[in-house]
């Protein structure tokens, strides 16, 4: 690919995700006027759709509480992991 075709791919990348960004902004804004009207109601029926909005319980290791309360077992069970971030500026 030239450097042409590639300065054109990135700008088709930028609008696709400038597109991306504003349908997720609109979707959550739907959804919000969606939980505004359910209030503390578990479970709504709109015709054909059902929709719940229910608390989720769920159980995580605070790391950063292991680490400072025993940092050598934190140590050994931590592991390092390299990763390529793709970034468009």
């Amino acid at each position: 690919m030239s450097m042409n075709e590639i300065e054109d791919k990135i700008r088709e990348l930028r609008q696709l995700q400038a597109l991306i960004e504003e349908a997720q902004a609109e979707a959550e804004a739907i959804k919000d006027a969606v939980k505004a009207q359910m209030g503390d109601s578990e479970e709504l029926r709109a015709g054909e759709y059902k929709v719940t909005w229910k608390p989720v319980t769920s159980v995580r290791l605070d790391a950063a509480a292991l680490r400072k309360a025993l940092p050598d077992v934190a140590a050994r069970f931590t592991r390092e992991t390299t990763t390529r971030r793709f970034c468009v500026a």
